[in-house]
């Protein structure tokens, strides 16, 4: 198992809400701060490990609300965004890609219902291929491909027997990894996707899983997964050694804490976001012990070092949440073997994407 140090990124746009969403191999990262909440809007930006304090912003032109979840080792950033700031599910939502700060591209799918609008990008390989999802007329979610080059869309991508399906990222090889559920949203189950076969990847001894991103090698898979006592824990999934590891870092105001992990990269820094204490989301970057160092950036001195368990254990140390105002500091706990459901939210599948028609 991979010991890991953690870093709390605040946004002081927002220092209440803010999630990283996606990192790729140079260090470029991609999120969004405020919840979507009526005169809360979300609002894109990029940052970089080199200086996790300065904080670019990138919105689609003349939207109310912009979310950048997935980025490429050649910088083109993907997401959705909102003509509307009116609350969390009253908003429509539309696809973007941007090849660079200045130059944006709506993708929205034929198959899109048109009752309210919803089309996500939220991932893409250095070959230009984008993965999303759309709500069709029933309500119901469907994955899709998205060449950025030639501006076509695959058929709808549905997992065997789901009635809803989230396609969330993929990587060179053109492999992807999501998300399922067939039975309204009460639980999830994982997948990936490789060559049009559909292979389950669920952490055991969880009630559901979700998988929000994969390295661009393919090594890494991440996202988060609910235990049988609700609590939400973010999740790495070696395609390697075949393991999983599980993490928790905050504590939401009910007591259950509440982790997702949402991006990595071939180095596996992980990104994500946490609910603390106070009910505050807050931005979460992780790197592996052995090679956390000087390239972290200014921003990478006082860490707190979690080490992971194979998930068929179980630690019964207790928890403390970070500071949600202070970055770099706060204590963390030992690996708590279950987890809650993702604060994403995608319409059918809502709640279940943290970048969804719930928040912009």
């Amino acid at each position: 198992m991979t010991s890991y140090r953690f870093q709390n990124v605040i946004n002081p746009g927002d220092p209440t809400f803010n999630q990283l969403l996606g990192i790729n191999d140079g260090g470029l990262i991609v999120g969004y701060f405020g919840s979507g909440a009526a005169g809360h809007p979300n609002q894109g930006y990029t940052t970089t490990l080199a200086n996790l304090k300065s904080f670019t912003p990138e919105n689609f032109p003349g939207s109310a609300q912009t979310q950048v979840i997935g980025v490429n080792n050649n910088g083109t950033t993907v997401g959705f965004y909102s003509g509307t700031n009116m609350g969390v599910g009253m908003d429509a939502n539309y696809g973007f890609s941007s090849h660079n700060p200045d130059v944006f591209t709506s993708v929205q799918d034929p198959n899109t219902g048109t009752a309210l609008p919803t089309n996500n990008l939220l991932g893409i390989n250095n070959s230009g291929i984008a993965v999303g999802f759309y709500v069709n007329a029933s309500g119901n979610s469907r994955g899709y491909t998205f060449n950025t080059k030639t501006d076509t869309f695959s058929a709808p991508i549905n997992a065997p027997g789901a009635t809803s399906t989230t396609t969330a990222d993929i990587d060179a090889a053109g492999d992807i990894v999501g998300f399922s559920t067939n039975n309204g949203g009460a639980s999830f189950s994982g997948f990936e996707r490789v060559g049009g076969t559909f292979t389950t990847l669920n952490d055991p001894g969880m009630v559901s899983t979700q998988l929000f991103g994969i390295s661009s090698n393919g090594e890494f898979l991440v996202g988060d997964a609910v235990g049988p006592k609700g609590g939400m824990f973010g999740v790495l999934f070696n395609s390697v050694t075949d393991t999983w590891q599980n993490f928790h870092v905050g504590i939401d105001p009910q007591g259950l804490f509440a982790t997702t992990f949402n991006g990595v990269n071939d180095n596996g820094a992980i990104v994500g976001f946490f609910v603390n204490k106070a009910g505050n989301t807050i931005g979460l970057l992780g790197r592996p012990v052995a090679t956390d160092s000087a390239s972290l950036g200014s921003d990478g001195g006082s860490f707190a070092s979690l080490n992971a368990e194979p998930s068929s254990t179980r630690s019964s140390a207790a928890f403390d949440a970070w500071s949600a105002l202070t970055p770099n500091s706060g204590t963390f706990d030992s690996l708590h073997h279950e987890t809650a459901h993702a604060q994403h939210g995608a319409s059918s599948i809502a709640g279940s994407i943290g970048h969804g028609p719930g928040s912009a």
